[in-house]
């Protein structure tokens, strides 16, 4: 392997590249203890005046790649490595789903990251909207399977799987995130040969969350949502080192996740 072993990633929702910035997301990410050596970023919201790269090439990411939504400051999704994969691509050729900038693929000899940024339903009008992105997505997915020999689709899946995922799960079970549909979109996933990496390791860990409401106080109190997923393919698990939440990252509503796998040798 090229790429490090471990190989460490790290997704992160960061609700505006130039928020999370102001807010020391750059000195963070090159003080942290393992640099890892893929980033995910989603909600990147790159402003008017385009993207910067030099801060992240400086720390040492040799490739980068932006998928950005066609309406200026929305969405999209970014993904650094510091290993020069194979390719990066992005979207999954869905015009119309593409144009909203949710999906970068990044190919290496030996797996696949996909660095996702699901819909959020929590305008009505978007919920159907949502499902339809989600049945396709899918789709997309188990041809990216066909293709390669192991998968890692990390990002926001704007779903919480299960009770322990979220705060009140009685309050919000009729609540876009925590809908019967959704969370059985991830069961699906799940069975389809693919894990939970974060919930592999930590099986029973309660108020884990990587979301909190901007209302007052809502943080504070840890009233979050596990939306933040890092998933593996069944293959990758035995090669499974840490899954975690990082929620004293603080430039963001959103924490990280961060993800480790001892990749020699990769199985298929």
């Amino acid at each position: 392997m090229s790429i490090s072993d471990p190989f460490r990633l790290l997704s992160y929702n960061l609700n505006g590249i130039r928020s999370a910035s102001a807010k020391g997301l750059l000195p963070w990410l090159a003080d942290h203890a393992a640099l890892p050596d893929v980033v995910c970023f989603q909600e990147v919201r790159p402003p008017a005046d385009g993207w910067q790269w030099t801060p992240f090439t400086a720390m040492g990411y040799s490739a980068a790649h932006l998928h950005a939504a066609e309406k200026p400051g929305y969405s999209s999704v970014a993904t650094l490595s510091r290993t020069p994969p194979l390719r990066m691509t992005a979207g999954t050729g869905h015009p119309e789903y593409d144009r909203e900038g949710r999906v970068l693929r990044t190919d290496f000899a030996d797996f696949t990251v996909l660095n996702v940024y699901i819909p959020s339903g929590s305008r009505g009008e978007r919920q159907a909207f949502k499902m339809e992105w989600l049945a396709h997505f899918g789709e997309y997915v188990r041809q990216v399977r066909a293709e390669v020999p192991a998968l890692i689709i990390c990002g926001d899946f704007n779903i919480c799987h299960q009770p322990i995922d979220i705060h009140d799960p009685v309050s919000n079970k009729k609540s876009s995130g925590f809908l019967p549909d959704e969370r059985a979109w991830l069961t699906d996933l799940f069975a389809a040969g693919y894990c939970d990496s974060f919930r592999s390791i930590n099986p029973d860990t309660a108020h884990a969350y990587t979301w909190w409401s901007n209302r007052p106080g809502v943080r504070a109190r840890n009233k979050g949502w596990r939306i933040d997923y890092a998933v593996i393919s069944e293959n990758l698990r035995p090669h499974l080192h840490r899954a975690a939440v990082l929620p004293d990252a603080l430039h963001s509503d959103h924490c990280p996740v961060w993800l480790e796998l001892n990749l020699n040798p990769v199985t298929s």
